[in-house]
């Protein structure tokens, strides 16, 4: 049966044909029409994503939106990386600006999970960077009451996660088994990645409370280690993590990576990147190679199709994910929206996606 894929962008302004135009702060939405494949290999689409055209704008005004979240009703909640947390429905509304956010290159507020007995608790989760009583940038998970539009009785999750003008990671999301599952970058330190008493370069996994899982491999909330800047997080139909992560940058560039995640392995960063090997090191399963950058961000997959969002390559890529392989890599909107940040899956199986045109290394224009 025909279903429809719905992909919401988060740009700058302007409703029209796919064009540089829509490197605007705005919300708009692409719709385009998928089948199931015949394979195993997952999504085909009746037509290219760059072929569609059928484009509305929903909201405006967004300044650098970093994640999206869904309430029951399919209400948006959207963090602004300055600290305003966003309500978006039939308008957008700020629920509250957070105000010891502090933002940096790429710190801020960032991640934010749902908890999935929301109706029961109403708990929400934010990850966001701050300045600690020394004035060092640090970052951390709370927990809100999210009632009534408001947020109250922030709780500290987990803290102690070492912030940084750059690599601060920042995406949370609450896997298949009920956990909280955390992306932290390396805060500009490399040697924390393969630190496991650090909560640097890591994957962590805690419960709801901040509580450390019996089955964790390290005795902590270290989950994986070896990476640099993780910011995308996704599961598939067999209930497989899969991770984005930030390549070097510089000189040495490119070498973005997609890892299949597994409790207790390492990612091998500042050790090898791209297809160098170490004996104890996980290589990522596919990775941009030094001729090509993505900084690849938000991710998401439906029906064993690999979507993720790319920041320096201003693309929304798709790939299959067949057995322990990516396949089929390719670029979609390219150079055409801008700065894709966020890529997520909605609970009315659209995509839902948002650009970062206005933070500090996009080319916002004019209408």
């Amino acid at each position: 049966m025909t279903k429809r894929l719905l992909i919401i962008v988060f740009g700058l302004i302007g409703v029209g044909l796919l064009t540089a135009f829509f490197f605007k702060d705005s919300l708009i939405t692409v719709i385009f029409q998928p089948r199931e494949s015949s394979t195993e290999t997952g999504l085909m689409l009746e037509k290219p994503l760059d072929q569609t055209s059928d484009i509305t704008l929903v909201a405006d005004k967004l300044f650098v939106p970093w994640a999206i979240a869904f309430l029951p009703d399919s209400s948006l909640l959207v963090t602004e990386r300055r600290g305003t947390l966003l309500k978006i429905d039939s308008q957008t509304h700020v629920v509250q600006e957070i105000e010891t956010v502090v933002q940096t290159k790429e710190g801020g507020l960032m991640g934010i999970a749902v908890h999935p007995q929301f109706s029961q608790n109403h708990w929400i989760y934010l990850y966001y960077t701050y300045k600690n009583d020394q004035g060092s940038l640090m970052n951390k998970l709370e927990r809100f009451d999210f009632v009534d539009d408001g947020l109250s009785n922030p709780t500290v999750i987990i803290d102690g996660i070492l912030g940084s003008q750059n690599h601060d990671g920042g995406r949370i999301a609450f896997g298949p088994d009920g956990l909280i599952y955390i992306t932290t970058g390396d805060a500009q330190q490399s040697e924390l990645a393969q630190n496991i008493s650090s909560l640097n370069g890591k994957i962590l996994r805690i419960r709801d409370d901040g509580s450390i899982p019996a089955d964790n491999p390290f005795g902590n909330a270290v989950y994986s280690i070896g990476h640099r800047n993780p910011q995308g997080i996704a599961w598939d139909s067999t209930g497989q993590l899969w991770a984005t992560e930030h390549g070097p940058s510089g000189l040495d560039t490119g070498y973005d990576e997609i890892n299949k995640i597994v409790a207790g392995q390492n990612y091998g960063w500042p050790d090898i990147k791209g297809t160098e090997t170490k004996e104890g090191l996980t290589n990522p399963v596919i990775q941009s190679g030094s001729e090509d950058t993505w900084a690849p961000a938000g991710l998401a997959i439906y029906q064993d199709t690999l979507f993720f969002g790319g920041l320096r390559g201003e693309s929304l890529y798709q790939a299959s994910i067949s057995g322990e392989e990516i396949t089929d890599l390719k670029a979609n909107f390219q150079k055409e929206l801008g700065r894709i940040r966020e890529v997520i899956l909605g609970p009315d199986g659209y995509l839902y996606i948002s650009t970062s045109n206005k933070d500090g290394r996009g080319n916002p224009q004019e209408a």
